[in-house]
């Protein structure tokens, strides 16, 4: 690890929270259902399943300032673990158990179709 590399996780990883961040405040929540966050999550997987498919040809600049710090700064799974247990909390099971399933099976399934994408061409 150097300070090097360590500049450009926080530069990535700031880009990634305030494109989060704006995020949230142009896509509203409905029905209970946090949006926002679910498309976020699903924005960082389709990048992370791109990025991860052009690895090898990137330097490892370009791949810890991408994957690394704008897709970690970006993904928000903090977020998404507060937001499921307030739904818990609440008592919306359905919809929390919704909203873990769609999340995970949605994301890793854009993941893959990124990175399958890119691997064909």
């Amino acid at each position: 690890m150097s300070i090097t590399n360590l500049f450009w996780v926080f530069l990535g990883g700031g880009a990634g929270s305030m494109l989060r961040y704006g995020m949230s405040w142009y896509i509203p929540e409905s029905g209970g259902f946090p949006w926002a966050t679910f498309w976020t999550n699903l924005l960082s997987c389709l990048l992370i399943g791109w990025l991860l498919a052009v690895a090898p040809v990137l330097n490892e600049t370009t791949r810890i300032l991408l994957i690394t710090g704008f897709c970690g700064g970006l993904s928000t799974f903090s977020t998404f673990s507060r937001e499921t247990m307030q739904l818990l909390q609440r008592g919306e099971w359905l919809v929390a158990l919704t909203y873990v399933l769609a999340s995970v099976l949605i994301g890793l399934a854009v993941v893959f179709v990124a990175w399958t994408s890119l691997q064909r061409s």
